[in-house]
């Protein structure tokens, strides 16, 4: 072989090598994930870390995950889901009702006394997210996973032992429905995101808050507030809707055997994970407060039965509302209350 046709024989395999190689790169694809918590908190450090590597895992490290918690990457946290509508982020988690009033569907699940079974509740959202709200309610991003915390739990400064004592109380609730519920029970509702929560009680702004046992660490809690109220019976009190969701341009872009891995490791399987692991950290983090000394009260079954029945104009309030949208809220609750037994709850 001369010179001349060794160099040219040379470059055109350089080349070669250089195009499979910027096509083998343009096959790996790097996503940030951004959420409102502290990274110790159970859904970072718990969830979502070990759910990104199990993806990472799976894609032999041709996808990664980059974590930006605690709204490090800027914003607030009820902007997290347009956050990553928009591109400004590839995946956000978030509570699915700090954007009040924007997935009407999606609030059936936070109705007062719906939850029975977290998991069941979880499987059931993400069966509805599936066959029906991909379509509309989240239909301008793709969703990744739908789930539930535990009870929920009011914790107070003052302590409630009755409806009686909820009474001209101001309290935090996370959502819509929720705050409507505290309202009707007779305590003065004031929204806002958990990271705010410490601050608001400190200043005096509440007295209260409702959240799951399990993210009181996560903000101290139990050194904040003395008294915690539970709730006797299979029905809590309430619970709140969380979604995973990524951008879907993105997720559209990615090649057909990266998405397969994708959605092997998220959808019904990250769903049920998230909402178990959420679920089992409620003891330990209740045994802080009780290791603080702090006061826990079980309300009894009768006691319960008059929250129930002083929440019953909430329901009411919801269908109509939904009816006025077009949506069969009664038929709707009906369906949630199926698929909730149907996976076991």
């Amino acid at each position: 072989m001369d010179k001349r046709r060794f160099i040219k024989t040379t470059i055109a395999g350089a080349l070669a090598a250089t195009a499979l190689g910027g096509a083998a790169a343009a096959q790996d694809v790097t996503l940030r994930l951004h959420q409102f918590l502290p990274p110790p908190a159970t859904v970072p450090a718990e969830i979502l870390k070990p759910w990104a590597a199990s993806v990472e895992e799976a894609s032999d490290g041709r996808i990664k995950i980059e974590h930006f918690d605690a709204m490090s990457l800027g914003g607030r946290p009820p902007e997290l889901y347009d956050q990553a509508r928009d591109g400004v982020v590839d995946m956000a988690m978030t509570v699915v009702g700090y954007t009040s009033g924007r997935f009407p569907r999606t609030e059936v699940f936070e109705l007062p006394f719906m939850m029975t079974d977290p998991v069941a509740t979880a499987n059931a959202y993400w069966e509805m997210v599936e066959t029906d709200w991909q379509d509309n309610e989240y239909s301008d991003v793709k969703v990744l996973g739908a789930w539930v915390h535990g009870p929920g739990v009011i914790h107070s400064k003052d302590g409630v032992t009755s409806l009686e004592d909820l009474q001209g109380v101001t309290v935090r609730g996370p959502t819509r429905i929720i705050n409507d519920l505290l309202s009707e029970l007779g305590a003065e509702p004031v929204g806002m995101p958990l990271p705010s929560i410490p601050e608001a009680i400190s200043k005096g702004v509440v007295k209260g808050t409702v959240i799951p046992w399990e993210v009181t660490p996560a903000i101290r809690l139990s050194e904040l507030v003395d008294n915690h109220t539970e709730f006797s019976g299979d029905e809590a009190l309430y619970t709140a809707a969380i979604v995973l969701v990524m951008n879907k341009a993105k997720y559209d872009a990615l090649p057909d055997d990266l998405k397969a891995i994708l959605d092997a490791e998220s959808g019904a399987k990250l769903s049920a994970f998230a909402t178990q692991v959420m679920w089992d950290q409620d003891a330990p983090a209740r045994e802080i407060a009780v290791e603080a000394g702090n006061n826990i009260v079980e309300l009894d079954q009768a006691e319960v039965d008059r929250w129930k029945e002083a929440s019953e104009p909430v329901i009411a309030r919801w269908i109509e509302d939904m009816d006025a949208k077009g949506i069969d809220g009664a038929a709707l609750i009906e369906q949630a209350k199926g698929l909730i037994a149907k996976h076991g709850g």
